[in-house]
């Protein structure tokens, strides 16, 4: 079964640095990729970056340029960099993983974990 645990949220000043962790264990078939997904109050779950395969990485519009995702496959851990915080950064950061559809081309993120709490205050 499939276990993922983010840690490092916490409450920053805008404009500050977060550094969130994913770490997973057991092992999944048909794995495609990981993403960060935030669920800010009383809003819906949206995606903040993905990575597939070794390196291919998308980013929402928002956090271009201020988020970095990367993956150590060695160490199971995904991570999101967050720097250059904004006040509206503020949400439960919930890390995923991946397995493809059916059609074998298609990634749907499938396990989740808890979520983290990151709060940018102004």
């Amino acid at each position: 079964q499939v276990q993922l645990v983010e840690s490092g949220g916490g409450s920053v000043e805008a404009g500050g640095s977060l550094k969130l962790s994913c770490a997973r264990s057991g092992s999944v078939l048909a794995y495609c990729g990981m993403a960060w997904y935030r669920q800010a109050p009383g809003k819906g779950r949206d995606l903040v970056s993905s990575i597939k395969g070794d390196s291919a990485t998308t980013y929402a519009d928002s956090v271009k340029g201020r988020f970095t995702i990367s993956h150590d496959k060695d160490k199971n851990t995904l991570y999101l960099q967050m720097n250059s915080l904004l006040t509206e950064d503020t949400a439960v950061y919930y890390c995923a993983v991946g397995t493809y559809a059916r059609d074998g081309f298609n990634c749907l993120f499938r396990y989740w974990g808890q979520g983290t709490q990151v709060t940018v205050s102004s």
